[in-house]
């Protein structure tokens, strides 16, 4: 396959990680694995053992959505002491805000410098735990099994043309992974 060219999913239930923007070292070696901006420059790595990912969920709060420029952010929980920089770590640009967040925290938003990719964010009220975007996963066989959100979150914010995922619990404000 050609750079730039779209792959399809192949056979089987092993790592697919296919060309995503500038995406080019994603990996998952069974142990962990990656998540990478939009145009390369910062990899993280996590851990991909069920006891390491504390939650996974989507949030339909209208910080997540702003911040996501989207209708939804899908979100996954590790400690903050298990996520480590392959790479790029001094690309990380952060905003902080407290205005809208319902529990008056600080959110830090950590940014891809170069391309704007939000791949993780910090609370101060819970800040031993980072909640990384899914999109930024490498591995795109991740997206569907291991990281499969458990709950929506926030759903008195959801569009009111987005039905509720079967099978995933609804909550009116936010689930905590302590």
């Amino acid at each position: 396959m050609s750079k730039g060219q779209y792959e399809t999913r192949p056979e089987g239930d092993g790592p697919w990680i296919p060309l995503g923007g500038g995406t080019e070292k994603g990996y998952n070696n069974g142990k962990e694995a990656t998540a990478t901006c939009f145009c390369g420059e910062i990899q993280l790595a996590f851990p991909i053992d069920k006891e390491s990912i504390k939650g996974t969920f989507i949030c339909h709060c209208t910080d997540c959505r702003k911040v996501s420029s989207s209708m939804y952010a899908t979100n996954f929980i590790i400690e903050t002491k298990d996520l480590k920089y392959n790479f790029g770590k001094e690309k990380i640009k952060i905003f902080k805000q407290s205005k809208t967040i319902l529990e008056k925290n600080s959110m830090s938003n950590f940014f891809c410098s170069n391309c704007g990719t939000l791949l993780n964010r910090i609370s101060s009220g819970t800040p031993n735990l980072n909640y990384i975007r899914v999109g930024s996963v490498d591995d795109l066989n991740l997206h569907d099994n291991l990281l499969k959100p458990q709950v929506e979150q926030f759903i008195d914010s959801k569009v009111k043309w987005l039905e509720p995922i079967e099978g995933v619990e609804q909550a009116h404000g936010m689930e905590y992974w302590k």
